[in-house]
């Protein structure tokens, strides 16, 4: 799950929609009734939520009919345009298992010779493929790829915006695992890539991948509004803003449920049309309520179409795609709860008790098996669970930045609860308790703070490389003492000097050496490398963003502040390079490298140039 934040007052819900496929001679009593637009209504306003909510309900009765329900509530537009069930959402690595089933497609396919199965292994599929462990890069499958085993962790900055698919299976090679084969369950975006390469590779017309899972999944299906494409998607204007809220760190740290100012976000991957681009197999498609409510019903049903009976997906590929090889979470929460297992683009949840009565999202539900993912990308978060032994299924889209990832389990729990007749529990008191204790302002750099040893702060500016990432350029943007004075030499980082304090407004605190680099990803735009002591610096993951107001041109949010970077010489005497530290995304209890030296205990380390 690629991710990752933040109108000014809340815009009632629109009108109720609701569908019936199929519809049963005795239909059930709704789920997504008044009861539900008054509790969605009363999250959204709790939550200081400038989005909104598409929900779709299937459940299949015991006769074989369909009562299918779809809802909007909420604003889908800065414009105030309120959400209904033909709304467009991101549905992030949700779309991992449409990238998994094309695979499965593949491997069903009797004219592919030679014939390709779950256990082939890549570098057989896909001549350009490596990795950095040699035993890794021999015998990794299929399978390997899917469940997240191969030892690599997410490394989500080292691929470019601009980067195709192809460019990234070259780059893998270059890339530092930190676990052995097979040892872990690793989540990794990047490993979907090189399994939406496949149809490309594989098939006499080179398809792209973005084109076969229309042809052969969408289409068939039905799912009518489905696509890759932002064009298509935008064009339609239904695809709602993925919305953020502009806010200071202060105002985050006291009143994090506080709106702040309503943002919406551009797409953060609009490239490529219905070719698609690198970014589709694990989290490029877009949907409403509508479809993900036929996706739904035709998975429970093995594959078949709702309306028309027809066999799109082998079952056999959902049943492999749907069980447990690797396992996220080892060991159960609470007595009743079963651990995690996870398949591909799906996790697998139980429970060992019926009668559970205590438990907190994610986790298995209430004696009720669960096959599920949750999908996020800047601006979009996704929820799509079935319960295959009660015939129901439910999607949750939901285009809030900050905390939509968060108020999308509560709401999810509320549906269930309602649908399995079940006792509600208070999700929202529940996960407000977890995530939203007490916290503390972030610790202070040491007042007794050394310059850097390897050399002076002005000589650390320069261009810094890793075959596996990119060329970055950090640039002086803050230098205390030296009375304004930058000293970059490249007229690139004087450019960014100048346009800095306009497109990054409140980045740079000019009291503290600062180096700034632009970055080429669809998750941030720049690196901001802030001194901490000595040869440390901490690194924030920026973005800014377009507002359309003159007067204010631009915001600036911080994406991710968790990066430590340190430079060090290659060798004595040698030049100066830079180690990060926290970027690289690892399992969960995955320990990060260790050695003598700083390049050692690198997850990436760039070159000086």
């Amino acid at each position: 799950m690629v991710y990752l934040h933040r109108l000014a007052s809340f815009l009632p819900l629109c009108g109720p929609i609701l569908g019936a496929l199929a519809q049963d001679s005795q239909p059930l009593t709704p789920v997504l009734d008044t009861a539900m637009e008054t509790f969605v209504n009363q999250i959204l306003t709790e939550w200081g939520s400038p989005g909104g909510i598409a929900i779709a309900v299937v459940r299949r009765s015991s006769q074989g009919g369909w009562n299918v329900e779809t809802k909007g509530y909420g604003t889908a537009k800065a414009d105030g345009t309120k959400v209904n069930e033909k709304t467009l959402f991101a549905i992030g690595s949700n779309s991992k298992l449409f990238d998994i089933i094309a695979t499965g497609l593949l491997i069903s396919n009797e004219t592919l010779s030679p014939r390709v199965s779950w256990n082939s292994r890549i570098g057989s599929l896909i001549p350009s493929w490596g990795l950095m462990d040699p035993l890794a890069s021999n015998r990794s499958t299929v399978i390997d790829l899917m469940s997240h085993r191969t030892g690599l962790p997410r490394h989500e900055i080292s691929y470019r915006a601009s980067d195709d698919t192809q460019t990234i299976v070259s780059k893998t090679k270059f890339l530092r695992p930190s676990a052995e084969f097979r040892e872990v369950f690793q989540y990794s975006n990047v490993m979907y890539m090189i399994l939406s390469y496949l149809p490309t590779a594989l098939l006499p017309s080179k398809i792209p991948f973005a084109r076969y899972v229309k042809a052969n999944i969408f289409d068939p299906l039905g799912l009518t509004s489905t696509t890759y494409s932002f064009d298509v998607a935008n064009a339609t204007g239904n695809l709602a803003d993925g919305m953020s809220r502009q806010r200071t760190p202060e105002e985050i740290r006291t009143n994090p449920l506080g709106p702040g100012i309503p943002r919406p976000l551009p797409y953060f991957s609009p490239t490529g049309g219905e070719d698609g681009n690198a970014l589709s197999g694990p989290g490029g498609v877009i949907s409403n309520a509508i479809d993900m409510a036929k996706w739904l019903q035709a998975l429970l049903l093995g594959g078949t179409n709702p309306t028309n009976n027809a066999s799109v997906i082998p079952p056999q590929v959902i049943e492999m795609v749907s069980t447990g090889i690797t396992v996220p979470f080892g060991t159960a929460q609470f007595p009743e709860l079963s651990p995690i297992v996870y398949g591909g683009g799906q996790e697998h949840r139980k429970v060992t008790s019926p009668d559970v009565d205590e438990y907190e999202l994610p986790l298995p539900y209430r004696g009720h098996e669960i096959i599920e993912h949750d999908g996020g990308t800047p601006g979009f978060s996704s929820q799509i669970s079935r319960l295959p032994n009660d015939g129901l299924g439910v999607a949750i889209l939901i285009n809030d930045d900050v905390y939509g990832a968060i108020f999308m389990s509560i709401i999810k729990g509320y549906v269930l609860d309602r649908a399995l007749g079940l006792t509600e529990i208070d999700w929202d008191a529940r996960i407000k308790a977890t995530i939203l204790g007490s916290s503390s302002p972030p610790p202070s750099r040491p007042a007794n703070a050394t310059l850097p040893a390897v050399g002076a702060f002005t000589s650390l500016a320069g261009k810094y490389t890793n075959p596996g990432y990119q060329t970055i350029e950090l640039c002086v943007v803050a230098n205390p003492g030296s009375n304004g004075t930058t000293s970059n030499s490249t007229q690139s980082c004087k450019n960014l000097v100048t346009e800095a304090p306009r497109t990054l407004p409140g980045a740079v605190n000019s009291s503290v050496p600062t180096l700034l680099a632009r970055l080429d990803s669809v998750w941030a735009s720049h690196l901001a490398f802030i001194h901490w002591s000595g040869n440390v610096f901490n690194i924030s993951a920026l973005q800014s963003v377009p507002t359309g107001n003159a007067s204010e041109p631009f915001w600036m949010y911080v994406v991710n502040n968790q990066g430590v970077g340190e430079f060090a010489r290659d060798s004595p005497g040698g030049r100066v390079g830079l180690g990060l530290t926290g970027v690289w995304g690892a399992g969960f209890g995955v320990p990060g490298p260790s050695g003598d030296t700083v390049h050692e205990r690198a997850e990436v380390w760039f070159d000086g140039v």
